[in-house]
């Protein structure tokens, strides 16, 4: 009998389930992905770069809470240099960055983002 390997969602598969949950969650609350990861062409790489692209720049976005939130997988996500540094650079302007390893993980550290801030703009 084989030995089963277990496998994880992709960052992608998680991201979309944290969105999808955030949605139902906070209707009327506008997250957005900031596509940039991924593999492209260089040439398309060289044109998001003069277009403004930054290295670095998390996930998502939910402008109304200052918040940013960098989608890791479960097993074997890590932060790059890039991601590092700006996370150190939008905490230091006065945002908030939330690194999910996994759409659960995410969940669970944006209600407390939320508990934290209650009294405030977001209820």
């Amino acid at each position: 009998m084989a030995m089963q390997t277990k496998t994880f969602p992709s960052e992608h598969e998680e991201q979309v389930g944290f969105v999808r949950w955030f949605r139902d969650t906070f209707k009327g609350v506008l997250i957005y992905a900031i596509p940039n990861g991924g593999h492209r062409a260089m040439n398309v790489g060289k044109d998001l770069k003069d277009e403004g692209v930054v290295p670095g720049i998390p996930d998502l976005h939910v402008p109304a809470w200052g918040l940013w939130i960098e989608m890791k997988r479960v097993k074997g996500g890590k932060l790059s240099d890039a991601q590092m540094d700006m996370i150190r650079y939008l905490e230091g302007i006065g945002h908030s960055v939330i690194v999910g390893n996994g759409a659960r993980e995410a969940s669970v550290k944006t209600l407390a983002f939320v508990q934290a801030r209650r009294g405030s703009q977001i209820a």
